[in-house]
């Protein structure tokens, strides 16, 4: 299921890099974009969503419309016509040529039509549903990009701070050197570690550069368009499992279900008689005008014409039997991944929170010590650089732990259909 669904915010995602700029727009600072706001925005503005709307205006129309009847039919010609034409100038029974207007109506079943636009309405019910459907997979796509452009600006704000404390370093070094007090060897390592944080904020760069290009196409807006964010990371108190069968696309699927009733009632109809009236003119050349009132009803009981609705009937039960499992398929699924998710999440906070409380206290005590340590002269600088090197690559591990816990909250989230 975990693979099923998230394939297909995968192929949003991807849909979303790809899409063209919208033309006739220009990049412009829109101020600060909350995730909230983002994904109001995005639940509202979007064409995958929009496309939903015009769908269930389209179900509803044809409901509308499910209850009319047939046309009337009208018809003109001559009857009776001789070949003879100097007959048409006979009076008496013998001359029934004349013209003859007919004009017919069929009524269709009430039982019929109402079926139908039931029909038609359980299919609008559907079309919502899936638009709610989409809108958890966009809201999903939104949280997980606005999340990493969130851990690349901290992971740019760490860098920073060790470059310039990496730069003092290598500065009190260089000093020293001249004094035989630092080998030139871890020199020009600390020299190198810094062209490698150059590389590293680079990427963070990049990262934030590809966040804002889908935020922005999300937004339906030119990708150029910059922008700033809230760097809060906001870690979620998430304890129980949550119910499934309010899941849109469960709901969705059982409204399928209905539809295949509402079908199955549909056919089943056709069962029912059909009725008509047709009235008749007819305007005589040699006697007296005539008329006719008949009244019609069709026979859908005949043997040759309900093998039709009658194997409809059967096919649908079918595949409501079908649907019922899938159905049952997908809450069991749900379920698993939603306690998956949850127990993930709870354990990577667990991480975090040693993270938070004891590797990183303590890293940065070890760093202490040792920058003390070669403020007094009793320490060494590759030490010391080793020191820097290993806080920096905690403080960034444990960024990398946020990532995943923001990850599976979104995914938790996304299989709860949370907002």
């Amino acid at each position: 299921m975990l693979k099923n669904n998230m394939a297909k915010i995968l192929i949003l995602i991807f849909s979303i890099i790809g899409a063209c700029p919208i033309t006739g727009l220009h990049a412009q600072d829109t101020g600060l974009l909350t995730l909230d706001s983002l994904i109001i925005r995005v639940e509202t503005t979007y064409p995958d969503v929009l496309k939903y709307e015009n769908r269930i205006q389209a179900y509803a129309s044809k409901a509308e419309g499910a209850t009319a009847l047939m046309p009337p039919t009208f018809s003109a010609g001559i009857s009776r016509f001789p070949y003879n034409l100097m007959m048409l100038n006979e009076e008496g029974p013998m001359n029934q040529s004349g013209l003859m207007f007919t004009l017919e109506q069929m009524i269709t079943n009430p039982q019929k039509r109402n079926a139908k636009k039931e029909y038609y309405q359980s299919l609008g019910a559907v079309e919502q549903q899936r638009a709610e459907w989409t809108k958890n997979e966009l809201r999903t796509a939104a949280k997980l990009y606005y999340y990493q452009r969130q851990i690349a600006a901290s992971k740019l704000k760490i860098l920073n701070e060790s470059e310039q404390l990496l730069s003092l370093l290598i500065v009190t070094a260089e000093d020293r050197y001249t004094y035989n007090q630092t080998e030139l060897t871890t020199i020009y390592k600390a020299r190198a570690k810094m062209e490698e944080l150059k590389n590293m904020r680079l990427m963070q760069e990049g990262i934030i550069t590809e966040s804002n290009i889908v935020i922005n196409t999300l937004l339906n807006r030119d990708i150029n368009t910059t922008f700033s964010i809230d760097t809060a990371l906001v870690l979620k108190d998430y304890k129980a499992v949550q119910d499934t069968f309010s899941r849109s696309d469960i709901k969705a699927m059982t409204g399928l279900i209905e539809t295949m009733r509402n079908e199955q009632k549909y056919m089943a109809s056709f069962s029912k008689p059909d009725f008509g009236v047709q009235v008749q003119h007819m305007q005589m050349f040699g006697m007296e005008n005539q008329f006719s009132i008949m009244g019609m009803i069709t026979i859908p009981i005949a043997p040759w014409s309900s093998k039709m609705y009658k194997s409809g009937i059967a096919s649908a039960q079918y595949e409501i039997k079908s649907m019922q499992k899938e159905v049952e398929s997908m809450q069991l699924m749900a379920q698993r991944m939603q306690a998956e998710k949850l127990a993930m999440l709870q354990y990577t906070v667990r991480q975090l929170t040693n993270y938070q409380d004891n590797i990183i206290p303590s890293f940065e005590k070890n760093m202490d010590a040792n920058l003390l340590a070669y403020r007094q002269n009793k320490g060494d600088f590759f030490v010391l650089l080793d020191a820097w090197e290993m806080l920096l690559m905690k403080k960034m591990e444990k960024q990398d732990v946020w990532a995943q816990v923001l990850k599976l909250q979104a995914e938790y989230e996304y299989e709860t259909e949370r907002k």
